[in-house]
């Protein structure tokens, strides 16, 4: 079995954020962290390497230092990694992110490709279909439990009170939710090994099947009006009460932001 994960470095959150003129981020300028629901998928796949004993190549686009979730990716277990990076996709929205994606994943094999359901920087969950539906496979989302059977996968599909059970035939995409496990921590062999591993890097010229005008912030359909920090709430209302005051005081607040 072949596995290919995709993976995003995104913001360190808790490190503020940065933008450049454009309105787009400026990733270069703030710390990083691999995104967490990539991170679950990546959990995932490692898992099935160790049952079914499974080739993880895990794939992501970004800028040169990208290579950093490529090696910690490495050090928790994963065989091989590449990063697409190249000037001409910077800037690119969901559309062009997939379509770049995909033309990379065209080059190679795979039974299984797994995506985190959305990530920090965008929230958007429109990557992973989107590259399915580029390279033309059946796409279940949400997952919260995965599990092989033959050719096929059988994945819980999360609700907000229940979930679906679906099976699909190979190859398909699968977009995971960050509550699907918790992600080994990497080992110091597993650093050691990360880092003697050569990682593979693809530009413009080795995506498959693609348009120019499909990719980065020229073939962007979507575009950024206004983009801030987050916005930094006042100190509100303060009052001091006693006990029955102030259960009076909250019900009545709650009744009238119709809370309750």
């Amino acid at each position: 079995m072949k596995i290919v994960v995709c993976v995003k470095q995104v913001p360190d959150t808790k490190g503020g954020v940065k933008f450049n003129p454009d309105g787009t981020l400026d990733r270069a300028a703030m710390l990083t962290i691999m995104n967490p629901d990539d991170k679950a998928g990546l959990e995932a796949a490692l898992r099935l390497k160790e049952q079914y004993g499974a080739e993880v190549t895990v794939l992501t686009m970004g800028l040169p230092k990208a290579d950093e979730v490529l090696r910690e990716a490495m050090a928790m277990g994963a065989d091989k990694g590449i990063l697409v990076t190249d000037r001409v996709l910077g800037g690119a929205d969901t559309w062009a992110t997939s379509t770049t994606i995909a033309g990379a994943i065209r080059n190679l094999e795979y039974d299984l490709i797994i995506t985190g359901r959305q990530a920090i920087d965008g929230d958007t969950a429109q990557v992973g279909p989107q590259i399915a539906e580029h390279l033309g496979l059946p796409v279940i989302s949400y997952a919260q439990d995965i599990k092989i059977e033959g050719d096929s996968v059988v994945v819980q599909r999360q609700y907000e009170d229940r979930y679906h059970e679906l099976k699909a035939k190979m190859p398909c995409l699968i977009t995971a939710l960050s509550e699907l496990n918790e992600p080994r921590y990497m080992t110091p062999g597993g650093i050691f090994d990360a880092y003697d591993k050569e990682v593979t890097v693809w530009g413009r010229a080795d995506l498959k099947d693609v348009d120019d005008s499909d990719l980065g912030l020229k073939g962007s359909p979507t575009k950024i009006a206004k983009a801030s920090d987050k916005v930094r709430k006042g100190a509100g209302e303060k009052v001091v009460l006693d006990t029955e005051e102030s259960v009076a005081y909250l019900i009545g607040k709650f009744k009238e932001k119709h809370v309750i």
